[in-house]
């Protein structure tokens, strides 16, 4: 009895011993031409084992990739593409790169701060206003996303002077709406079967902020 554990180990196992058996054998016949009348018909074998790499771009070119990979690169035939090398096996992905930018809070998130660059760049008036409005009371629904007691409005407006680097002040008489009505909302409304995402207080907010600041630009425009 032969055990797994003596046998050579699967290169690609989704086309089984067999195939690669067949592909050992083919290294070792000596005549080229029976070696490319093997190689057809593994290819033929392959394509019948993984029916669902039809689906893939090239799929042709695919089979006889992985007919080399198999053989260790040993098999010399002649293939209608070109022949992959070894070395494309070992290449390192390239190094992705991470965003070095620094959050003066991290629990508001990066979009928040491009809605205050945004706002900070708009031009002084009541549509202005109404926006940092609107990101002045974001700002507390996030902050007691995290911290579910309660907040200083003083610790908001100063957390929005020190992210618009004192460019962005709120009204004297606007008042941000109280923790209270800000937890009672941001409880998720469960339907029967799923979360109706349109009555998250935060996110309709969010959308809030934007369509302001789109319609702002877009005013702007037209004059």
């Amino acid at each position: 009895m032969e055990y797994n554990s003596t046998r050579n180990k699967l290169i690609i196992a989704e086309y089984g011993r067999n195939v690669q058996k067949m592909i050992e054998y083919a290294i070792s016949v000596e005549d080229r031409e029976k070696r490319n009348q093997l190689a057809k018909g593994i290819i033929r074998v392959m394509g019948q084992i993984n029916p669902h790499l039809r689906d893939v771009a090239d799929f042709t070119h695919k089979l006889w990739d992985h007919l080399f990979i198999i053989s260790d690169f040993k098999l010399d035939v002649d293939s209608p593409y070109p022949i992959p090398s070894a070395e494309i096996l070992n290449v390192k992905p390239e190094k992705v790169p991470y965003s070095d930018k620094k959050f003066a809070f991290r629990h508001y998130g990066r979009n928040i701060e491009l809605m205050i660059e945004k706002a900070t760049a708009m031009e002084e008036g009541p549509a202005k206003e109404r926006v940092v409005h609107l990101i002045a009371n974001h700002l507390k629904k996030s902050y007691l996303t995290w911290n579910r007691d309660s907040v200083d409005d003083e610790v908001i407006v100063e957390h929005l002077k020190i992210m618009s680097k004192g460019q962005l002040k709120l009204s004297e008489n606007f008042r941000l709406n109280s923790s209270y009505d800000i937890l009672s909302k941001n409880k998720p409304a469960i339907t029967k079967n799923k979360t109706n995402n349109n009555n998250n207080p935060i996110k309709r907010n969010n959308n809030n902020i934007k369509k302001n600041l789109n319609f702002s630009q877009n005013k702007r425009k037209e004059n």
